[in-house]
């Protein structure tokens, strides 16, 4: 549910150097038309005046307890360069990125994770249909199961990036709308809340129009709580998921074959929402591995990596839901591939536990 799945480097506690890489940033500001550093706070700029008044109007705020909490909000240049795509695209890798979420520790401290909150991943499948496995991969790819959350002042960060940011403003500014509702319904300063550079929050990564839209209490302790609390997170996960279209005991992808002179582009390009029906792809020269037809309607998903031939998949419904998350095939992928590691891993610890 972020707009990258990178974990955001810690911030430098270390006071402000004129050092060349911050004079870059400056300039660049100059010629953008960005804030730079010691300039007036964003509740000072004509920009979020207006956008206070709007969102006052809209929700029945006082203006001047917005401008109040958007004096808080400073202008963060590590928030702009993290989610500015880089100007010279490398190759996509899925080896690569596969590697940074299916590693032993992320497998083992999954295990771990599902250990310790079995009776509440079994509530949360059994309430939204949606596996154990799922809900734990999500998790452990978003934060490492709430190791890993970010550090940037939410506040500031999504006011970065309503006001400083073009690309992405309109974006931005309803995240940053949905922040002061989201304040207003937890009775919290909007300025207390932590996470990505990107402003997702806690162990599953919720926008805060989705930590609204999406999120249950499924400790029943009468708040949402995403910075401590791993059982909200389990059923909020779980709550997304099904909200978005998950089939329970519906297959998520599997390995596709081509035959020879199949025209995979074409079939890729038909997008990643499941169109291509089992018998079409079957024409076209595309099975699963093993030589069976499609299991339904599938979209046929391309995995590259340079050097290497490209896998290529089945991504059925369930596998679209993952992309809702992040719309990413690889992300998707990952997610899917780390469940299966964990699932396994399950079967095996039920096993040794019905041995003893």
């Amino acid at each position: 549910m972020t707009p990258s799945t990178a974990v955001a480097p810690r911030r430098s506690t270390a006071p402000l150097r004129l050092r060349r890489g911050t004079a870059l940033l400056a300039a660049a500001a100059l010629l953008l038309g960005l804030p730079t550093v010691g300039s007036a706070s964003y509740a000072e700029r004509e920009d979020a005046r207006s956008f206070v008044a709007e969102v006052a109007a809209r929700h029945g705020f006082e203006p001047a307890e917005l401008d109040r909490a958007l004096a808080q909000a400073r202008h963060d240049p590590t928030v702009i360069r993290l989610i500015t795509p880089p100007t010279r695209k490398g190759a996509r890798s899925w080896q690569s990125y596969r590697a940074r979420f299916l590693d032993r520790t992320r497998i083992d401290a999954g295990r771990a994770f599902w250990r310790a909150y079995a009776d509440e991943l079994a509530r949360a499948s059994a309430r939204f249909g949606v596996p154990p496995e799922i809900i734990v991969a999500i998790i452990g790819v978003e934060t490492l199961y709430g190791r890993n959350t970010g550090n940037f002042e939410t506040l500031s960060a999504l006011a970065t990036l309503a006001f400083d940011y073009p690309p992405r403003a309109e974006l931005f500014r309803r995240e940053l709308e949905a922040l002061f509702l989201l304040a207003r319904e937890q009775g919290r300063d909007p300025a207390s809340y932590s996470g990505s550079f990107a402003g997702a929050l806690g162990y599953p990564q919720f926008l805060p129009s989705s930590v609204r839209a999406y999120a249950v209490d499924f400790d029943g302790d009468g708040r949402i709580d995403f910075d401590s609390d791993a059982i909200d997170a389990i059923g909020s996960v779980a709550n997304y998921l099904r909200t978005h279209g998950w089939q329970t005991n519906a297959p998520v992808a599997e390995r596709a074959r081509l035959a020879p002179g199949t025209d995979a582009a074409a079939l890729v390009a038909a997008g990643i929402e499941p169109s291509l029906d089992p018998g079409v792809l079957e024409r076209k020269g595309v099975t699963t591995l093993d030589g069976r037809t499609a299991a339904e309607t599938a979209t046929l998903v391309d995995l590259e990596t340079p050097g290497a031939d490209t896998e290529f998949w089945l991504g059925y419904r369930n596998f679209y839901v993952i992309t809702r998350y992040n719309r990413s095939s690889f992300y998707a992928m990952s997610v899917f591939e780390l469940a299966e590691a964990l699932r396994l891993g399950q079967l095996v610890d039920e096993m040794r536990a019905s041995r003893q």
